[in-house]
């Protein structure tokens, strides 16, 4: 068992995840934001274990529930959006803590077929729009 398991009570989140994402939901394990880009519907996942940078500083009970979250988020965003295709990716380059992307992706979007990371501008969502894909978001997941 990982010396991180069931450590939530010292987890803060990454400054540029905060300043980067807007808050959805407190699931099982982890934290549910939305990247605050609205050229693509984007989840981040962020378990609550202080100190953790990659999936192997995960228990095994904790893998496979993160796993079952993406699962679940993947799901939602193939509901509301039917995407080509969903990517799911854990690099953290420039965030050391663990955190999983979920995006829906579609031929011919802004970054199609490239990664979107670092592609083009930014497009913040409007305040109407990201309150509208955030009721969107929680009810596809059931709450």
């Amino acid at each position: 068992m990982s010396a991180l398991a069931g450590d939530e009570s010292a987890f803060a989140l990454h400054p540029r995840l905060a300043a980067d994402t807007i808050a959805i939901a407190a699931l099982d394990l982890s934290e549910l934001r939305l990247m605050d880009d609205a050229r693509f519907p984007w989840l981040i996942l962020v378990p609550r274990r202080a100190g953790a940078t990659g999936l192997l500083d995960l228990n095994d009970g904790e893998q496979a529930t993160l796993l079952h979250e993406i699962r679940r988020c993947a799901n939602a965003l193939q509901r509301l959006h039917a995407p080509t295709r969903i990517n799911i990716a854990m690099i953290g380059n420039l965030v050391p803590q663990l955190h999983a992307h979920v995006i829906a992706r579609f031929d011919g979007d802004a970054a199609w077929p490239k990664p979107v990371w670092g592609f083009g501008q930014t497009r913040p969502y409007r305040t109407d729009e990201r309150e509208s894909t955030l009721a969107a978001i929680r009810n596809s997941l059931g709450g």
